[in-house]
């Protein structure tokens, strides 16, 4: 009983010691920095000889604008094939095709990113660039939202795939047979009975996708560019808060300096974040789950 109590506490201070590591920090940022232009300004333009503007509002634009592009690639293509291998694939394929997606989480994400810059990139730029097939001059260049986004959405789908095929697998045998027994076909049974039971764990592998891509720097790197803006089209290049973070941190930086105590704002913003995230998810699960039962 020492023991795991020991196990649990542990786990517990250090991830109380993290967050107060960057409270202390933060609270060093805003008492040089003004708080207003750090949370509603709209330029992010740092500058170690002084006089910077550090506005996270672009940052966090971009990370969400990354972050949903992932998702609308990895959350279908993953769920549907978490379906397909739960209901309709055969025992052959189901070995096969299994660890073939779930070999994708296991790729090291700098070559995601490298698959981004010399492959993903550049075949954008020849659909949607000047000359292109399309003959649009929509993409500028090979970094942008869009290919930070579809890479990234590859590496999100064994998250989920893998995740919400546990999960459906779960679901009671019964509930199935219930279903075709009172006439209902196979693609209303798994419609109307098997996903809206598995609902939560469903959710909550989607969540894991989210913070996932949230967290996500090597792609965001290589793929999406450096430029710190607020827009909404997905062909111009971006950046995120965790890019930013490891730029503001690199080099021989005084810790005493907003320019390099910014990253420790931008970190606990991210934590809170992705903490909003999963008290949103959680009440979600909870809602539904109550409707069901």
């Amino acid at each position: 009983m020492g023991l795991l109590i020991a196990a649990a506490s542990i786990a517990i201070l250090v991830t109380v010691g993290i967050v107060l590591s960057m409270v202390f920090e933060t609270v060093h940022f805003f008492r040089i920095y003004d708080w207003t232009k750090f949370f509603f300004g709209s330029t992010w333009s740092p500058n170690f000889r002084g006089d910077s503007e550090l506005a996270i509002l672009p940052l966090l634009w971009g990370t969400l604008y990354i972050s949903a592009v992932a998702l609308l690639v990895a959350v279908p293509v993953g769920l549907f094939a978490a379906v397909y291998l739960a209901e309709f694939a055969g025992p052959k394929v189901r070995a096969t095709a299994k660890p073939l997606l779930e070999l994708l989480a296991g790729i090291p994400t700098i070559v995601y990113g490298l698959f981004a810059l010399i492959t993903v990139g550049p075949g954008l730029v020849r659909l949607f660039g000047e000359g292109g097939v399309f003959g649009v001059s929509w993409m500028a260049g090979a970094s942008s939202v869009l290919t930070a986004g579809l890479v990234m959405g590859i590496m999100l789908i064994p998250f989920v795939s893998s995740l919400s095929d546990d999960i459906i697998n779960a679901v009671p045998q019964s509930l199935r047979d219930g279903s075709l027994g009172l006439g209902a076909t196979r693609s209303e049974t798994i419609r109307q009975v098997v996903l809206p039971a598995a609902l939560p764990g469903i959710v909550g592998a989607i969540l894991l996708a989210a913070s996932r891509a949230i967290g996500e720097t090597m792609i965001v790197v290589m793929g999406a560019g450096a430029v710190a803006k607020i827009s909404g089209n997905p062909f111009e290049a971006m950046t995120t808060i965790t890019t930013r973070i490891v730029s503001q941190l690199t080099g021989d930086s005084d810790f005493t300096s907003p320019e390099t105590l910014v990253a420790f704002a931008l970190g606990i913003s991210l934590f809170v974040l992705t903490l909003g995230l999963n008290i949103v998810a959680l009440a979600v699960v909870r809602k539904y789950r109550e409707q069901y039962e």
